[in-house]
């Protein structure tokens, strides 16, 4: 199976222009799977509530996701992307997966990061896995790693892939994300994006890249730079995923003690 990322600038509000550029470059992209960053053609740094209700769309309806449907359709791939999301009068950050066939589904961000939680709301679809054929993948974003229950979660429903849309701006996730992968034996593919806003006078903001594909034994096929734009594929063997045995007396989902764990 071949998967990767395409991490990038995406302008703030500048919807269209991004999505032609996504579009441009997804077009010399020979993949199975790829990941966008997070809210990839809207921008992050909202000022107001009234923007983001602005840039958000309906699901799957709005612009965004029919030109990825049209983009997976083309390229016989699958993609997984975050945008804002409309429903109703709130707004959620979703990430979408749409592959050859149209739009498969919507996961809504649980955690919210910082200002996030001023502009949307916390994510209400629970975490979902989706059989696309050669694999099953799950969908976290960007604050979710934070939380170790939400890549373990993914990972009991059989997830063989966590697919992970980023707007990383602290230093800690690209260290941690081979200890997720490692502890539920799964592969991962975090997709951050480069550049930097600061807008209405708010803090600026730098996003730190190193985007990477992370192997069930925790090992990275590749990271990519702080800075640069990229895009990178990857081959992997999904079914490598599905060996949880560490040794011959240990298997490590077998091994849970979950009546022990106070959650």
């Amino acid at each position: 199976m071949r998967i990767g990322f395409y991490q990038y600038n995406p302008q703030f509000g500048e919807v269209v222009t991004n999505l032609d550029v996504v579009t441009a470059k997804l077009e010399q992209a020979d993949a199975d799977l790829i990941v966008l960053p997070e809210l990839f053609a809207s921008g992050y740094q909202f000022t107001s509530q009234a923007e983001a209700q602005q840039l958000a769309e309906p699901v799957p309806d709005g612009a965004t996701v029919r030109c990825l449907m049209e983009i997976a359709k083309r390229r016989k791939m699958h993609l997984v992307a975050g945008l804002p999301e409309r429903s109703g009068t709130r707004c959620y950050n979703s990430a979408v997966l749409v592959g050859p066939s149209g739009f498969l589904g919507c996961y809504r961000k649980t955690h919210l990061f910082y200002e996030e939680t001023q502009f949307f709301t916390a994510g209400d679809s629970g975490f979902l896995v989706w059989d696309i054929g050669p694999a099953k993948i799950g969908v976290m974003i960007c604050f979710d790693w934070y939380y170790p229950e939400s890549a373990r979660t993914l990972a009991l429903q059989g997830a063989d892939i966590i697919c992970h849309p980023s707007n990383l701006v602290l230093p800690n996730c690209p260290d941690s994300m081979p200890v997720r992968c490692l502890e539920n034996r799964v592969f991962a593919v975090t997709c951050n994006r480069i550049g930097t806003e600061a807008r209405g006078g708010k803090e600026r903001l730098t996003y730190i890249g190193q985007s990477e594909v992370v192997t069930p034994k925790g090992v990275i096929i590749h990271r990519a730079s702080r800075d640069q734009e990229e895009l990178t594929i990857v081959e992997i063997d999904p079914t490598e995923a599905r060996e949880k045995t560490l040794n011959r007396y240990n298997d490590l989902f077998r091994d849970r003690r979950a009546s022990l764990y106070k959650l």
